[in-house]
């Protein structure tokens, strides 16, 4: 199972596509190039998972960035190419564009072939879980939480349309999907401190009494836009923040740059009882120039082809990505990173 972070979709990131697709005689916008160099590990992940997030637009748009995100819903058709089976879509700006911009971003992944949680059309699609049987058989629901919406408040009528932190909730979500047949619980949490690689004390306690619980198997962090410690906890992993997959803020520094693809190998150890039995994580950065490109690096350290200067900034950014996932002991319990 492989997991990574924000699909954040700014200006310069649509553009960037906008020019690939014309580089290719095309008209529109082409994301694949983009998240090309990644696709191998995504592709051997039985089950791979994005974070969406931000809502999608009409194909033709108007588009927005921030603080309002309206995106191209052309970057799906990248992320079904490159191997993602479904997405994660509750997050900050999950009701940036309200009711409308949830149905429109949720028909659209259905229409690109990938499935979805953490948003909902309606109170009878929030209450059936999510669960995907990948290609042995196994049954793995997905759960998605945020911690609010920008100040917003989910609409008094709709108070399924996006799902918001709430730890008993989320635990009877667990049960709920366990007793629907799922033989593994993956959870991603939308919360923390943007831009602090350290964890919050909130995120520690909630970790902590959600891995408590029999029936989530694993958690995905998300929404900080850079990497945050991994940890074992209740005999189980979290992970704080994969930080970004796809972005360009307006100021890029490095950490928001890079990125950590978790991969979690699930063993049944016991029948009907599944535990994680290796764990790695695939560093990733976010090139800037000459094009915006989604680096894997330990891919790109493998090429002979990778300029020295390349190999020099993308070793450096592989150890300072290892030194945070490992910042709480997880390469102690057996997490390795690279």
């Amino acid at each position: 199972m492989l997991g990574t972070g924000d699909v954040l979709i700014h200006p310069q990131v649509w553009q960037q596509a906008q020019a690939d697709a014309a580089a290719e005689g095309k008209s529109g916008y082409d994301f694949e190039p983009m998240l090309a160099s990644i696709a191998p590990d995504v592709r051997r992940a039985d089950l791979a998972i994005c974070e969406m997030e931000s809502p999608l637009a009409p194909p033709e748009g108007p588009f927005e960035g921030w603080p309002t995100f309206s995106s191209p819903p052309q970057v799906l058709t990248a992320l079904k190419q490159v191997g993602y089976d479904s997405c994660t879509t509750a997050s900050n700006h999950s009701i940036d564009q309200g009711y409308t911009g949830v149905k429109r971003t949720l028909d659209e992944i259905d229409a690109a072939g990938l499935k979805h949680t953490g948003s909902a059309r309606s109170a009878a699609e929030a209450d059936t879980p999510l669960i995907i049987t990948e290609p042995n058989g196994v049954r793995i629901a997905q759960l998605a939480y945020a911690f609010g919406f920008n100040g917003q408040s989910i609409p008094s009528s709709m108070p399924w349309l996006s799902n918001l932190t709430d730890i008993p909730k989320i635990l009877a979500a667990a049960h709920r999907a366990k007793q629907a047949g799922a033989d593994i619980v993956v959870l991603s949490m939308h919360w923390g401190t943007e831009y602090d690689t350290g964890t919050t004390a909130l995120q520690r306690q909630q970790a902590d009494e959600l891995l408590a619980s029999p029936d989530i198997d694993l958690i995905l962090g998300d929404h900080p836009h850079v990497v945050e410690p991994a940890e074992k906890l209740h005999g189980k992993w979290v992970i704080f923040s994969m930080g970004n997959q796809l972005s360009r803020h307006a100021d890029p520094v490095l950490v928001s740059r890079e990125g950590a693809m978790p991969l979690f190998t699930f063993t049944e150890t016991s029948p009907g009882h599944f535990a994680v039995t290796r764990a790695e994580v695939v560093p990733t950065l976010m090139q800037l120039a000459p094009k915006l490109r989604l680096v894997d690096l330990p891919r790109a350290l493998a090429d002979p082809s990778t300029s020295a200067a390349d190999r020099t900034a993308y070793q450096t950014s592989v150890e300072h990505v290892k030194a945070i996932i490992d910042a709480m002991g997880a390469a102690q319990d057996g997490m390795t990173v690279g």
